[in-house]
Formats: C-alpha cells, structure tokens, sequence
C-alpha cells in the first residue's frame, strides 16, 4: 500500500473518520444534546464530500492491489449518493424530532451505510464487494427496526435481516464458484479466463448466484418479498433513505461487476437481467394497483422502476449504461421529493399513509399538491417531465440493441403503472369530501418537495448537465474497463489477487 492508495480512498476515509469522532461525541457528550447537532454535522459531511468528488478531475485510478477502483463511473455513482442520503436526512430532522424518533445513532448509522455504498460500486474485486455490501447491509437492518416499540418496525428489521443474510449467502457462494472456476477474486482477472466468448458451466452457474444475491438489494422480482413489508414498517424517514441511496449503489455495483468482469459475455448475463427487469416491471406495475397504503404502494413503485433501470443494463451497450445512471439519478430526485411530502402526512396529530386520506387536499395545500402532481407525473413517465425522458432512455437503448421486444413489454407495463400515479393525484384534486390530512411541514422539508418536483419540468430543457456526466461515467466503465493506473502502474501488469 502507496499513499496513492490512501489519497484514491480519501473521500470514504474521510466520512469514516467523521462517523468514529460522531459515535464518541455521542456516547461522552449525552445521548439526547447532540443528536441533532450530529444529524446536521452529518448533512453538511456528506454533502461536502459529495461536491468534493463532484468536482474531482483526475485519471482513473485503482488501489489497494486492485481491489478499489476510482473512476468517472464511480464518482457520478457516489455524488447521487451522497446527495440522496442528505437530502434524507436533512428532511427527516423535524419528523424524527417531533415523533420521538430522533437517536444520535440514526445519522452516524446512514453515514456508516454511505461508506459501504461507496465502497460497493468501487469494488473491482469480489472481497472488498462483499465488503462494501455487508457494510452497507449491517447498519440498514438497524435502522429499519430502529423503532423499537412498534411491532411493524420490529417485523421489517426482521424480514430484512433475514432475508438479507439468505441473499448474501447465495452472493458468498456465487463468489466461491467464480474464484474456484476462475482462480481470482480479481474482476481484471476474471475476465480475462472468459475467452472466446463464452463462460464455463461453473462460472455460469457461479455468475447466477451472483445475481441473485445483487437482485435482492434492488428488489428485483423476484427477489422482492421484503420490500412492501419493510417499507411500510420502517420509519418514514428510514424508508425514504431504503427507497433511494441504496438503489443507485446497488445498480452501479451490479453495472460494475457485469461489465467489470463479465463483459466479454454480455449474451449470457443480458438475458438474466432482461428476465428480471420484466418480471420487476409487470408485478411493480399490477401489485401497486390495490395498494390502499402509500408507503407499501411506494415499495412496488421502486420495484417497477428498478425493472426499468434494468432494461437499459440488459442493452449490455455503454449507451445503456448512461441512461441507467441518468434514470436512477432522476429516481432518487422524484423519491426524495415524494418522501418529503409522505414525511409530512398526518390526522390527528399521528403519521398516517393511507390513501384515502388525501382526498381533496388541492383545497388546503394547492402549491403542495401541485409538487406532488408533478412527482406523480414524471413517475408516471408523462412528458414533459424527467421521467419521461429516463424512460424513454432506457427503453431506446433496448431498442438499439435489438431488444425492442424489451422496449415494447416496458411501454405496456408503464401504462399499467400510470394507473396508480395517477390515482393520487385524482385524489388530491377531485376527491370524494372526507376528513382530509393534514400536512405538517418546516422550511427544509417543503423546500425537499418543492425543488425536486421544479427539478423535473426546468429539467427536461437542459438535463441539468447530467446526461453529460452519465455519458463519461458509462464510458469509463464500458469504453475502458480495466485502462487504469494502480499507484501509477498500467492496468496490464496489475498482479491478480488471490
């Protein structure tokens, strides 16, 4: 290990050390003092790191003997990270507080989480992978039961627990066969023993394990049986953090590993994933349509919309790529945005989630249900919101890569999924005359609903510049997959770990 190797992980250093000083302040300064002050610390931490990374310009670079790779792919991956997990936090401060919620634990644990993500979609070795995933995996079972006198909250962090810890088992064994197959844990040295084009049985079988274990932490169908459950049991805020940061990572890691060490059989893992993005996108779709609870109706909106991010992976193009980053980046925008408004529903001074609740809200809160009718809107896919064109993204990189079979089943899923969308919004407005709910919402969690849903009409003029930095970032991964220095040494003479 190099300085090099130090400064190319600088920025999850950083936050870890920040974690380890907050987690002391905490547990000498008094528990009930600084939780808030160590919420808003960790706010201002990651953003920091988050427009550090965003304006790092330097060559790609990988260290730690190969295991950590830095480059445009990763970078674009970590700042919508950082940014969501913010954005979270900094909107759930006024809810966690009022509700009793708010433990100096919760921030330090989301920042601990970030690191694995970060972790995850640098991986370029199956160890600090599983590394990175566990990381990420240990501090979000916490969270999710984090309440600990509801035996909602109780139920979720035991349903994730579970179910996670079978998902890592089948990735471990995945990984087992990969390393036995191909005598590297290394993704530089795994793709170099898929020669000509086609995988043995063993890798073949080991590659599939690895999707699945991957599958899970995106709730891919159908690998998605925890997600309604432990969307609805969890805190509002915990499931607006679940809904959002670890998506993206997990869709980067996913990206990272297939093209990383796999990328010589895009035929071979490309009809997986595609199998897996219809199966997302149809159940998504049609289960949402009977839910009565926003947050479980959430849960199978993130399962469609993963489906549809999937669509654009299965391309196995770098332009399919591209628009996979850009459609999970305009994903946790419009989550963020919903979350702040479902943050802020309450009757009789309780949270509530029920749907029937909003009924014509427009009436008492019409600058807050018009943000809302834009959120639905752009999820929908309606033009001309950003969604539309995230769709419209992933769907023609299918097309192009002669998958419009893909395309097509996407466009009718997507009008199946319309239904539910559109569904609140006919409530908010045209609703029957009941006891509506009531919105309780501070500066920082309205400017939350507010700017994202203005993001998403200003957006589909200029794209904010993001399509721009998705095209480098794919192009880093699928151009160039392993062109990169180690402390300074040229990819081709990077030993291969094992």
């Amino acid at each position: 290990m190099t300085a090099l190797d130090f400064s190319t992980i600088l920025p999850e250093l950083v936050l870890a050390i920040f974690a380890m000083a907050a987690l002391m302040a905490g547990a000498y300064l008094g528990k009930d003092r600084v939780a808030r002050p160590i919420l808003w610390a960790t706010v201002i931490a990651l953003l920091l790191v988050g427009l550090y990374m965003g304006y790092a310009d330097r060559p790609a670079q990988v260290a730690f003997f190969g295991m950590f790779t830095d480059d445009a792919f990763s970078r674009f991956a970590k700042v919508t990270i950082l940014i969501s997990a913010a954005a979270v936090l900094a909107m759930s401060a006024d809810y966690m507080d009022r509700h009793k919620l708010l433990r100096f634990e919760y921030p330090i644990l989301i920042a601990l989480a970030a690191i694995g993500m970060m972790l995850m979609v640098s991986a370029s070795d199956l160890l600090s992978l599983y590394m990175g995933l566990e990381l990420q995996s240990l501090a979000l079972y916490v969270t999710a039961a984090m309440r600990r006198d509801s035996v909602k909250s109780s139920e979720a962090g035991l349903k994730y627990f579970v179910l996670g810890s079978l998902s890592s088992g089948m990735l471990l064994y995945g990984a087992s066969l990969v390393y036995g197959f191909s005598g590297t844990t290394g993704f530089a040295g795994i793709i170099q023993t898929v020669v000509g084009g086609q995988l043995s049985l063993g890798l073949l079988f080991g590659l599939v394990f690895l999707l699945v274990g991957l599958a899970f932490k995106v709730s891919a169908v159908p690998f998605h049986m925890w997600t309604p459950d432990v969307y609805e049991g969890a805190p509002t805020p915990v499931t607006a953090f679940f809904a959002t940061a670890p998506k993206v990572a997990a869709m980067a890691l996913i990206a990272r590993l297939m093209f990383d060490a796999f990328g010589n059989v895009p035929g071979d893992w490309g009809q997986i994933i595609a199998a897996l993005a219809v199966l997302s996108m149809f159940l998504g779709s049609i289960a949402g349509i009977g839910q009565r609870n926003i947050k479980r109706l959430m849960a199978y909106s993130s399962i469609a919309h993963m489906g549809f991010a999937l669509v654009g992976l299965a391309a196995g193009t770098a332009y399919g790529v591209q628009s996979m980053l850009l459609y999970m980046a305009i994903y946790a925008v419009m989550n963020v945005g919903t979350f702040a408004f479902i943050l802020s529903m309450e009757r009789d001074g309780r949270p509530t989630a029920d749907l029937d609740s909003l009924n014509r809200f427009a009436q008492a809160e019409p600058v807050e249900a018009f943000a809302v009718l834009f959120l639905m809107f752009s999820m929908a896919g309606v033009p001309p919101f950003l969604g539309f064109f995230a769709k419209y993204g992933v769907l023609t990189a299918a097309v192009d890569a002669g998958m419009s079979w893909l395309a097509i089943l996407g466009v009718i899923a997507s009008v199946i999924g319309a239904f539910y969308y559109l569904r609140i919004v006919y409530y908010m407005f045209f609703g029957a005359e009941t006891e509506g709910v009531e919105s309780r919402m501070g500066a920082v969690q309205f400017a939350a609903l507010v700017v994202p849903a203005a993001i998403l009409v200003i957006g589909a003029v200029s794209m904010w510049g993001i399509d721009g930095a998705a095209a480098t970032a794919a192009e880093s991964l699928v151009g160039t997959p392993v062109e990169m220095a180690v402390a300074g040494t040229p990819a081709d003479e990077v030993p291969a770990v094992e």
